[in-house]
C-alpha cells in the first residue's frame, strides 16, 4: 500500500477505472507472480515485440518549474518572464500567468497580454550553476542522478527503493534534502521510464505533491496528445479526434509510422509506455575521450574551447561505428586532485552544440561553486547509453549527411569568417528579395522584424522563386499584342508557352522608385519572373 506523509498527497493509479469498463487497465500478472502479460492489440495497438526501444526502470523525476526564473531575484509582486535567446518565453511567475503567459510565446506576444510584466534574459550557465547544490543534495540521497536540464534531474531508484523500504520512504527523504538547499517548489514523480516519470512530474505540479505511478497504462492513456512535445503533430491529431494517449495508443504502430513518419512512430512509442532509444549494453571504456591539460585551465572561456574539442571527439568516435550518445558522463579533476563526476542526458541522441553546451554549463557550475580550485587538470567524457545512429529516414532526412554539411560549414567559417556564412529565414515583404532575412549560421534565427503572416500589398502569390538575383537583370522580351511571346535566354529566343500576371507593383515614389508590371513566364527551358517598368523587362526571379 502506498502511503503519503502529511500535506503531501501521493497519487495512486492501481485503482483507477477505465471509463465503461469494469476493471483497471493495468497488465495482467499471472499466478506464478511473472511479468505482467502484453495487452491485447486490439486495444492497445500493435505491440509485435519490445524491441531496444522499451527502457522501463522505475524512474525519479524531480523538476523545478520555471527554475529558470527562480535563479533570478525578481519581485514576487510583478508579473515576470524569463526569455531565451530567441526571445521566446521559457519561464513566468504566477502572476503572469495569470494574465496569459504561457512557455513558448514570443516576447512580443507575452508583452500584449500583460504590459506591465517584466523580462529577463535567460543565463544556462548561471542556471546550471545554482543547481549544482540541488543535485549535490539528491545524491546524498541517491546516486545515478542524471541532468537533462538545470532544474530538470532522472534517477534510477531500483536499489535505492529496496534501502529505504518503499518508493514513498525515498521519496519524502529527497524532498526534505531538496527542500533543505531550494526550499519548497519542487514537484517529483516516479513511473516506468522517464517520459511517464516527467509526466507524473507535471501532475504532482498541478496537484501539490509527489506523484507515484503504478499503473503506467492507465496513467499515459489519461493524458492528452499534446505531451508528447511536438505541437504540430499533436493539433493534427486533434483534427483527426486523436485527444489522448490512449486513443493514439490504440491505433496500429505500423499506420501510424505510415502516416506520420519518425516523429509519429515515436509519440506512438511513448503513448504505448516505451521509452527512449538506447542500447542496454555498455559501451566500451575506449570510447571516452579525455584530455589533460599541461597549463591549469583558470577561465570558462578555455574550458569552453576544451568541451566542443571534446564533444567532437567523442561524437566523432561513435559515429565510425554507428553510434550516438544518450546519457554521457563529464568528470572533471582540479589542481588539488579532486575529481568530480556529472551524469547528462538527453532523449534524442546528442548532436555537437548540445554536448559542448552540456559540458560547458557543468564546468562553470563546478568553477562557481568552488569544486574546481586552482584550475582544471583533466577533463574526461564518457559515454553511456547509446542507440543506433541509422534508421528508417523520412523522405527529408539524412543525419549523417546533415552532420557532415555542418561541419564542413563550421571549417568555411573558420576560413572566411562568420559573416560570411549566412542562413536564412522567411519574413515578410513584398518583393523575394524582401521576404528573406540573413543571420550567421550557427547563431539562434532573430525574431522577423517584418510578420509574414501579415498582409502585404502587391506581393505574389506563392511559390515564390527559388532563385533572386541580387540586383535585377536586363530581360529581353518580345511582346505580340501586348502580350509576352519569346524571351531571349543567352543566344536564343524561346518561345513563351505559358504567362500569368500582371501584378502591378506600387513603387515607393517619395523614394524615386518607378511602379512595375511582373510577369510568371513559362518557357521550355524554365520558368522565370520578370518585372516591366519604363518600357523595359528585367529579369527578377527564376523557378525551379
Amino acid at each position: 500500500m502506498v502511503t503519503s506523509r502529511p500535506g503531501s498527497p501521493i497519487c495512486d493509479w492501481r485503482h483507477r477505472k477505465w471509463p465503461g469498463r469494469g476493471s483497471s487497465r493495468g497488465g495482467a500478472v499471472s499466478e506464478s507472480g511473472g511479468a505482467p502479460s502484453l495487452p491485447r492489440a486490439r486495444e492497445w495497438g500493435e505491440y509485435v515485440t519490445y524491441s531496444k526501444w522499451r527502457t522501463m526502470a522505475r524512474t525519479l523525476c524531480v523538476w523545478f518549474p520555471d527554475w529558470p526564473l527562480r535563479c533570478l531575484d525578481a519581485p514576487s509582486d510583478r508579473p515576470c518572464q524569463v526569455v531565451d535567446d530567441t526571445n521566446r518565453i521559457v519561464g513566468a511567475n504566477a502572476l503572469a500567468r495569470r494574465h496569459g503567459v504561457q512557455d513558448g510565446m514570443l516576447r512580443r506576444a507575452a508583452e500584449a497580454v500583460c504590459p506591465t510584466i517584466l523580462t529577463y534574459v535567460q543565463d544556462r550557465g548561471a542556471e546550471a550553476g545554482m543547481f549544482e547544490p540541488v543535485v549535490v543534495a539528491i545524491e546524498a540521497v541517491i546516486p545515478r542522478v542524471e541532468m537533462a536540464h538545470p532544474g530538470l534531474v532522472f534517477v534510477p531508484v531500483g536499489g535505492a527503493v529496496r534501502y529505504y523500504g518503499g518508493e514513498a520512504p525515498l521519496v519524502e527523504q529527497v524532498v526534505g534534502a531538496v527542500e533543505a538547499v531550494a526550499g519548497p517548489g519542487a514537484a517529483l514523480g516516479v513511473a516506468q521510464g522517464p517520459f511517464a516519470a516527467r509526466q507524473a512530474a507535471a501532475l504532482a505540479e498541478r496537484d501539490g505533491g509527489p506523484c507515484i505511478v503504478t499503473d503506467e497504462r492507465a496513467f499515459l492513456a489519461s493524458l492528452e496528445v499534446g505531451t508528447i512535445g511536438s505541437d504540430d503533430l499533436a493539433s493534427t491529431f486533434r483534427w483527426l479526434g486523436i485527444t489522448t494517449l490512449g486513443e493514439l495508443a490504440s491505433l496500429p504502430r505500423a499506420a501510424v509510422a505510415s502516416r506520420f513518419g519518425t516523429l509519429g512512430l515515436d509519440a506512438h512509442r511513448y503513448a504505448s509506455g516505451e521509452d527512449r532509444d538506447t542500447h542496454p549494453r555498455l559501451v566500451p571504456e575506449d570510447h571516452a575521450v579525455e584530455e589533460t591539460f599541461e597549463e591549469p585551465l583558470v577561465n570558462l572561456e578555455q574550458a569552453g574551447f576544451a568541451a566542443r574539442n571534446l564533444a567532437h571527439r567523442l561524437l566523432d568516435g561513435l559515429r565510425e561505428e554507428g553510434m550516438a550518445p544518450h546519457r554521457v558522463e563529464v568528470e572533471a579533476e582540479s589542481v588539488a586532485g579532486k575529481v568530480l563526476k556529472r551524469v547528462w542526458r538527453s532523449a534524442d541522441p546528442f548532436d555537437e552544440p548540445n554536448l559542448a553546451e552540456r559540458i560547458r554549463w557543468q564546468l562553470r557550475a563546478w568553477v562557481e561553486s568552488g569544486g574546481i580550485a586552482g584550475g582544471l587538470r583533466r577533463l574526461r567524457v564518457m559515454p553511456a547509453d547509446v542507440s543506433g545512429e541509422g534508421r528508417q529516414l523520412g523522405l527529408a532526412e539524412d543525419p549523417a549527411s546533415e552532420a557532415e554539411a555542418t561541419r564542413a560549414l563550421i571549417r568555411a567559417q573558420a576560413l572566411v569568417g562568420p559573416d560570411a556564412v549566412l542562413q536564412a529565414r522567411r519574413q515578410g515583404g513584398r518583393d523575394p528579395l524582401d521576404q528573406v532575412q540573413w543571420f550567421r549560421w550557427g547563431e539562434p534565427a532573430p525574431v522577423p522584424s517584418r510578420d509574414p503572416a501579415a498582409p502585404w500589398p502587391g506581393r505574389l502569390p506563392a511559390p515564390s522563386p527559388t532563385l533572386v538575383p541580387p540586383r535585377p537583370r536586363r530581360l529581353g522580351v518580345e511582346w505580340e499584342e501586348g502580350l509576352p511571346a519569346r524571351v531571349r535566354l543567352r543566344a536564343r529566343w524561346e518561345p513563351v508557352l505559358s504567362w500569368a500576371g500582371p501584378w502591378r507593383r506600387m513603387g515607393r515614389w517619395w523614394e524615386g522608385e518607378p511602379s512595375a508590371d511582373r510577369y510568371q513566364l513559362v518557357t521550355s527551358a524554365g520558368a522565370f519572373l520578370c518585372e516591366v517598368r519604363n518600357g523595359e523587362a528585367f529579369l527578377v526571379g527564376i523557378y525551379d
